[in-house]
């Protein structure tokens, strides 16, 4: 049986839409403070370039970067101003919208590789697994960092389009950094892993069985940046130095990927010796509201929500 959470709307009823935002807070020399919730993962590089670069610096702001463990834990902190932005995968924020928890996309996160076999995330499962291909995990539990998010979501695309029933799909919820040793002491049958914590785990002996990304699309743009319906309206101009900052940083990650290698040392724990071998995503400047779309036909068809979602109304330049 697939495990669900609290649903969204109930755990976060009280924080919608909070005034208390954190709101750019000035330093006193014109410098304003910001927080924005990351994952441990190389998708997060432009972020920590952005702040090694001098990109936010250069437009007066200070920011202080705090993990969690994916979109669906940053939602209601942005929604009640713990931050004032985060980074989360666009399921999660669809979800939120659907939930009445108004999120808003201010500038693109990653995209996929678009490679099958070479994709920054994958489902891979123990060696020696009798689980040979996504239509095998009927059955079985699967670990993902959140629940109700792009990682569930796309791996019941994969079982679906290997020819196997999703709905016997079972999923659990653990962190990414948790997830290589829970797999090799088996805890699960498989799990959907993120760089550099995939690369950990294939180096263990881990085999990959699916590009769950690629399957639902060659350009999937993963996840985004976000903010509140309510802090863009009260502090647009703050939003929009952060969108300029993170556009410059995303520009910058994708002409250097030794800059994000060398960036990724810095805040995982990954093994220095791998961090050649990890598989880097796609980081251009704007989204793919498609592949979004392809994300919210799926959210329908497993229920996640009643109708299919808009996406267009997902972004900060939607009316």
């Amino acid at each position: 049986m697939r495990h669900r959470p609290l649903p969204m709307a109930a755990a976060a009823a009280a924080l919608v839409l909070a005034s208390s935002a954190c709101g750019g807070e000035d330093g006193g020399d014109g410098t304003r403070s910001i927080t924005v919730g990351a994952i441990p993962i190389v998708d997060l590089a432009p972020l920590h370039l952005a702040v090694d670069q001098g990109f936010f610096a250069d437009r007066g702001l200070e920011v202080e970067i705090r993990n969690m463990s994916g979109g669906a834990q940053a939602v209601p902190s942005v929604a009640s101003g713990d931050l004032d932005f985060a980074f989360g995968n666009v399921t999660s924020l669809l979800v939120a919208r659907d939930a009445g928890l108004p999120m808003k996309v201010v500038a693109n996160g990653a995209t996929t590789t678009g490679e099958q076999g070479a994709d920054v995330s994958a489902i891979v499962v123990p060696e020696g697994s009798p689980i040979e291909s996504a239509e095998d995990l009927g059955g079985a539990t699967v670990a993902v960092n959140n629940l109700e998010n792009i990682g569930d979501t796309t791996v019941r695309n994969s079982v679906r389009k290997a020819g196997g029933d999703p709905s016997e799909v079972g999923f659990s919820e653990l962190p990414f950094p948790d997830m290589p040793a829970a797999l090799e002491n088996e805890e699960v049958d498989a799990a959907w892993m993120a760089e550099p914590f995939l690369t950990t785990s294939l180096e263990a002996g881990a085999t990959e069985i699916a590009s769950n990304f690629v399957d639902a699309h060659p350009e999937l743009t993963m996840a985004a940046y976000f903010t509140s319906e309510q802090a863009l309206a009260d502090d647009p101009e703050l939003v929009a130095d952060f969108a300029a900052a993170m556009e410059q940083a995303l520009a910058y990650a994708a002409s250097n990927p030794e800059e994000v290698r060398r960036i990724v040392g810095e805040y995982t724990e990954i093994d220095p010796t791998l961090i050649e071998e990890i598989r880097l995503p796609q980081f251009p400047p704007e989204t793919d509201r498609e592949s979004i779309r392809t994300i919210a036909d799926l959210m329908e068809e497993d229920g996640l929500v009643d109708e299919t979602p808009d996406v267009d109304a997902l972004f900060a330049d939607a009316a």
